[in-house]
């Protein structure tokens, strides 16, 4: 990944008047922004210069943006862990679900204003700093053959390697951290991403569902994380 000095920003967008714009209002306020114009090319430019997020637009001429984030989760190594800030059009909240589903980090509906990206982005890149730290990254969580590694960012289950994106990896980590205690969505988003944005209600469902599939042997009887009706979550204690 890029400095931690200068985060990299790669903007996938077709709209050259919109990428200048947002290109130079990131660029002032500390950011190193490379453009692509469409899909491939910005794939090409991920896998050549690893950026810290991509800002990903739905609506590209030649691949449009949820393939592209598909394409981008099944990379190799690290680049597959790259945070994905989504573009969609507003009003269309299966877009979103989708976009998540596949893996994108967080998502932005156009039109917005610049300084909400920002906030985005930050918090989204805070997450990475906040679980890199020492506080964070101190020990080892095993529960059963669940195994959570805070320093390397990994979870395994028998062995295996689970498939998690790295919003998904830090919900599983707020949620084991409080492990028997239920929480709310709210309570799980602000352990997150804090209070200062508001997001998607069903965001935390889709999610919820994705760490399932990746961690339980059968999402649909899930053992690890248990839904409460009328509440939200349950990261169970007694595991296996």
């Amino acid at each position: 990944m890029a400095a931690m000095s200068t985060p990299q920003i790669l903007m996938i967008e077709d709209d050259a008047r919109l990428a200048q714009m947002v290109s130079e209002y990131l660029t002032k306020s500390g950011f190193g922004v490379a453009h692509a114009a469409d899909g491939q090319t910005g794939l090409e430019q991920l896998q050549q210069h690893a950026p810290d997020l991509v800002i990903l637009d739905l609506m590209l001429p030649d691949i449009d943006g949820l393939e592209v984030c598909r394409r981008i989760r099944s990379l190799p190594g690290a680049l597959a862990k790259v945070s994905i800030l989504m573009l969609t059009a507003k009003g269309d909240p299966m877009d979103r679900i989708i976009g998540l589903e596949i893996g994108a980090d967080d998502y932005l509906p156009k039109p917005f204003e610049p300084r909400e990206l920002l906030a985005r982005i930050r918090a989204v890149l805070r997450r990475r700093g906040d679980n890199t730290s020492e506080a964070a990254a101190a020990t080892m969580m095993r529960f059963g053959t669940l195994e959570i590694d805070r320093n390397a960012r990994t979870v395994t289950v028998g062995g295996a390697l689970a498939d998690l994106t790295s919003y998904q990896f830090d919900l599983l980590v707020a949620m084991a951290e409080r492990a028997g205690r239920v929480l709310t969505r709210d309570q799980i988003m602000e352990a997150v991403r804090g209070r200062e944005l508001e997001a998607f209600d069903r965001s935390i469902d889709v999610h919820m569902g994705r760490i399932r599939a990746a961690i339980e042997a059968d999402a649909k009887n899930p053992k690890r994380i248990l839904t409460v009706r009328g509440v939200g979550y349950v990261f169970a204690k007694q595991q296996d």
